[in-house]
């Protein structure tokens, strides 16, 4: 399988690396300063996992890709995505694979609309990743799983070349007949870690210690509620490791949108906080600690666009 690998950030350069260091066919596709960056250091990945150094990954510019891939890794921000979309477009033929790890459900629909249902894979991933000042990709955790699988739940010959190829990483890939469900379940907890450490501006053992702890156990519900209304209810495990992980003391997690705030970057309210308030088909009625949390973010974003 030849893959096209969209970016070399965090996670772009954490999987795209991993699936290079173990002998397979791919090649970033970079915006010019990210491509003078690599040809001067190579790409660089610090992981506990076993650190990573490649001294002339192969890659591309968006105006050079000269052939279809069999496969597009898209990792990029939402709001980045219909520029993103633009720039390998090129790179999609009749039997290409599109493998998105965006957060939510709406970039699918984008996906679908530009290059047709039938090259849209879903996917997720599990792992908290961030590139430093010099560019190096910094994995911070023991998680670095990629799930992949048919929207429809079916299997296909695709769904198995990819998993073969994954098996042979370092990286945890893993083929799911419910990838849509586990879709959502990531979205669930996604969206209440957000919500609440950019609404309290805190890490979750911050918010713990000042006494919050409920209030992020209240934001899982409210999420988990919407996902049951759509069909896609929350497993049991899901729930409680989210919930969990939103009352652990001393915990240092505070979500990246949070991080993305703090360094006055643009942020994905509307596709992981507004976009699950449009999917509630029930109208609630009264305080929504969802839509305080997202009427939060857009009043960033309106300070934001004032300023710059």
């Amino acid at each position: 399988m030849r893959y096209l690998v969209v970016g070399a950030g965090a996670l772009g350069g954490y999987f795209g690396g991993r699936l290079l260091e173990a002998g397979h066919d791919v090649t970033f596709l970079l915006r010019p300063g990210r491509a003078r960056a690599l040809q001067a250091t190579g790409l660089v990945v610090k992981s506990r996992c076993g650190d990573l150094a490649l001294a002339a990954p192969p890659f591309v510019l968006a105006n050079a890709i000269g052939a279809p891939f069999d496969v597009v890794i898209v990792a990029c921000k939402a709001y980045d995505l219909v520029e993103t979309m633009a720039s390998f477009a090129p790179a999609v033929g009749p039997a290409t694979a599109i493998l998105p790890l965006l957060n939510g459900l709406r970039h699918l629909d984008a996906l679908k609309q530009r290059f047709g249902a039938e090259r849209v894979l879903g996917g997720l991933c599990l792992i908290s990743a961030t590139l430093d000042a010099a560019g190096t990709v910094q994995h911070l955790n023991d998680l670095h799983t990629l799930v992949f699988g048919e929207l429809d739940g079916t299997t296909s010959a695709r769904v198995d070349a990819i998993r073969s190829d994954f098996a042979s990483t370092r990286f945890d890939g893993r083929a799911s007949g419910e990838i849509v469900l586990e879709m959502w379940e990531k979205w669930v907890f996604i969206a209440s870690a957000a919500g609440i450490t950019c609404l309290m501006r805190a890490t979750i053992g911050q918010i713990v210690a000042g006494g919050g702890a409920d209030f992020g156990v209240a934001l899982l519900d409210e999420c988990r509620a919407i996902a049951a209304a759509n069909g896609f209810a929350p497993r049991g495990p899901a729930i409680e490791r989210a919930r969990a992980m939103l009352t652990a003391a001393g915990s240092p997690i505070s979500a990246s949108m949070l991080k993305d705030i703090e360094r006055g970057g643009a942020v994905e309210a509307d596709h992981v906080l507004g976009d699950l308030i449009a999917r509630d088909p029930r109208q609630p009625q009264g305080v929504s600690l969802l839509r305080v949390a997202y009427a939060h973010l857009k009043a960033y974003e309106t300070r934001r666009a004032a300023t710059s």
